[in-house]
């Protein structure tokens, strides 16, 4: 091969790397926008406009994001805050909050909206997003701790938080960012289909 031809290849490839990256950084550019949305509804339904307060052992009223800021440990560095946690909104396509999704780490939790219930039985909850996408994972990862590929405590594991039979908490460890996409994308879809089956069937 000529160092021209070798040349234009790298330059083919290097191409290729910045498109892939410029829509990566598009992708998460569209999920903060929809972030920071939500964090302002947030913020003007029940931070300003609803005043909830609390009262310390002085007596003296406090409301709740003042709590919330005293909460915060004194050693928390600005490092900390940024990188503890990615909190993503799950929406339908018409903008109904369906989720509210944190990453922390190598683990996922998926919080149903407030205004939500969805039951574990409706479809397609355990068909698709338990049987096919978390057991098929957590089978993979068996199968690669089995040839040592993969340390066992590495195994991707999950817990399904039921009030009865509502979902109140999607909890999924040891996920890598490939997954966490991937997870993304399954949970969304997956409580867009059972909000659709409950819209009909009420």
């Amino acid at each position: 091969m000529s160092q021209d031809a070798e040349r234009v290849r790298r330059l083919v490839e290097f191409k290729e790397k910045l498109t892939k990256k410029v829509e990566e950084v598009e992708e998460e550019l569209k999920d903060l926008q929809a972030t920071l949305e939500t964090v302002n509804s947030i913020l003007l339904e029940k931070g300003f406009q609803r005043a909830d307060t609390i009262k310390d052992l002085s007596g003296k009223e406090k409301t709740t994001l003042e709590k919330e800021i005293e909460a915060e440990p004194e050693e928390s560095t600005h490092e900390t805050a940024v990188s503890s946690e990615n909190v993503i909104p799950l929406k339908t396509g018409t903008g109904e909050l369906l989720a509210v999704l944190h990453l922390t780490g190598n683990s996922l939790r998926a919080l149903p909206a407030a205004d939500k219930n969805f039951e574990i039985n409706t479809p397609p909850f355990i068909q698709f997003l338990v049987e096919r996408v978390l057991v098929k994972m957590q089978e993979r990862d068996n199968e690669l701790a089995r040839t040592g590929q993969l340390l066992p405590e590495n195994v991707l594991s999950y817990d399904i938080v039921k009030e009865g039979d509502v979902i109140r908490e999607i909890s999924i460890r040891n996920v890598d960012p490939e997954r966490q996409k991937e997870l993304k994308s399954s949970i969304r879809w997956t409580l867009e289909k059972m909000y659709e089956k409950t819209r009909q069937q009420s």
